[in-house]
């Protein structure tokens, strides 16, 4: 390639990059509008544009949001005057209907189920409209702020849009990084900047207990007893113990980020997740308290504690690994990255080793039982 075909595709590759990267101060609006002030929001695509009359305590607003992906979206700008979570926070919200019409309105958030239900806010918002221009929705509306408030808590969001009605965001990457203070007067914004400590914690501590821990104690239990004494059964009591304790932890920061703790007041929610984690807890702690308390070996009831024992016992491996693949599509981990990957590739080395120990199992088993017909064979025969 010669020097100046080099030159010339790296000035389009340069020309489309900025293109690209445009910033808000460079966009021009349709019908004449014109903002004094704006800034390139730090996620999501998005830029706010915005006229503030100090006077009258109003701001004029273009909220915009672009998005190469061309499946039906909802967006929404919001401000909360109380908090810096989602629930009290005021809310624009605009879509695409599948007819074409756009749909522009203000929804109160007021739970963390939402589905951005139609309602009025608790300050005064007029012009509320919005318009879809290229690969870009914008929303406008004129607010009224508390007097002499010129900072704000601000939201922005992007979410699937499902037959007309605004679906669940994303619980993870841009999503989550889409709160900050906005000073209309100064034109300063500062990001709220979220963790996911409290996620890896969680789930860190759920799957080396449930999924890791307790499948090896249940091993263990099913193929140590061909060891002398009572040994096994030692390690099988600790390590459950300490498989317990630790989904226990890993419920607990469950429980926190439900209530909002750790994120910025940004709850997480996954029902069944939450449902399915609770009844784990449940079973583990049934489990421990029937184990104690078992029937003695000469105990005819004996049986009974064993079919209780294995069912909840294996349910519970089972369930938490079900479990542990819906926390991971939650924070939309999908199969190809590396913490969802690793975690299966563990479970299918830890099922492989279940399998070959029960065909050795099986296989001994077999091999007893012959060599105690052939003993019974030439018993017989010497008689």
């Amino acid at each position: 390639m010669t020097s100046k075909s080099f030159f010339f595709f790296f000035l389009i590759f340069f020309i489309c990059t900025f293109s690209a990267a445009e910033p808000c101060g460079n966009h021009r609006f349709h019908e004449g509008k014109t903002f004094a002030s704006c800034t390139d929001l730090p996620s999501l695509n998005c830029s706010l544009h915005w006229n503030f009359r100090s006077s009258s305590q109003t701001v004029d607003i273009a909220f915009r949001q672009s998005s190469v992906d061309q499946n039906p979206r909802w967006i929404s700008w919001a401000i909360n005057p109380h908090s810096k979570g989602m629930v009290g926070s005021q809310a624009l919200v605009s879509f695409q209907r599948d007819d074409g019409t756009m749909m522009a309105y203000t929804s109160p958030i007021t739970s963390y189920a939402t589905q951005l239900q139609q309602g009025d806010l608790s300050f005064p918002v007029n012009g509320v409209s919005s318009i879809v221009d290229g690969n870009e929705m914008i929303i406008f509306a004129t607010l009224t702020l508390p007097a002499n408030a010129t900072t704000v808590n601000h939201l922005w969001q992007q979410g699937p849009l499902v037959d007309n009605v605004p679906g669940i965001h994303r619980l993870s990457g841009p999503n989550m990084a889409s709160t900050g203070t906005l000073d209309f007067l100064s034109g300063k914004i500062v990001v709220h900047k979220t963790s996911n400590r409290w996620k890896i914690l969680h789930g860190v501590l759920c799957i080396l207990g449930y999924c890791l821990l307790m499948p090896t104690g249940a091993l263990i239990a099913r193929h140590g007893k061909q060891g002398v004494g009572t040994t096994w059964f030692k390690a099988h009591v600790y390590i459950q113990c300490a498989a317990y304790l630790m989904g226990l932890g890993g419920g607990i920061v469950g429980v926190l980020l439900w209530l909002g703790v750790g994120g910025n007041g940004v709850r997480i929610r996954g029902e069944s997740h939450e449902y399915i984690g609770i009844t784990l807890l449940c079973l583990g702690g049934i489990q421990g308290i029937i184990g104690y308390f078992r029937p003695h070996k000469e105990d005819k009831k004996r049986v009974y504690f064993k079919i209780f024992h294995y069912t909840v016992g294996y349910g519970t491996i089972g369930l938490s690994i079900v479990n542990a693949l819906l926390g991971f599509h939650i924070v939309h981990l999908g199969i190809k990255t590396w913490p969802q990957l690793l975690f299966v590739v563990v479970i299918s080395l830890l099922g492989t080793c279940a399998l070959i120990l029960e065909v050795l199992s099986c296989w001994n088993r077999t091999k007893s039982a012959m060599i105690t017909e052939q003993h019974r064979i030439a018993a017989l025969e010497k008689n």
